[in-house]
């Protein structure tokens, strides 16, 4: 199973986080499938590949808690028809 989940990455103190696809199996710095975007929590700005996290939604990606806020707040999961929008 494949999910959507955030990668930490930065120096100490200073955490910015890429949104990966990445085997459930592995561990938060593991081997990801796919760079999908990135959040900075510091500056507040978050980059996405919309296609790309669509295609992985649409295949059965779960997103995280924190990456499916994200994605809320970004509207991606409006772009997906209402059948596919069951995360848990």
């Amino acid at each position: 199973m494949v999910k959507l989940r955030l990668k930490r990455c930065g120096r100490k103190q200073r955490a910015i986080y890429r949104i990966v696809a990445i085997d459930v199996r592995s561990r938060r710095e593991g081997k990801d499938l796919r760079k999908v975007g990135f959040y900075d929590p510091m500056k507040n700005q978050t980059y996405l590949n919309v296609p790309l996290i669509l295609h992985f939604l649409e295949k059965g990606a779960q997103p995280t808690g924190t990456v499916q806020n994200l994605l809320k707040k970004a509207e991606v999961l409006k772009e997906l028809p209402p059948n596919q929008m069951k995360f848990n």
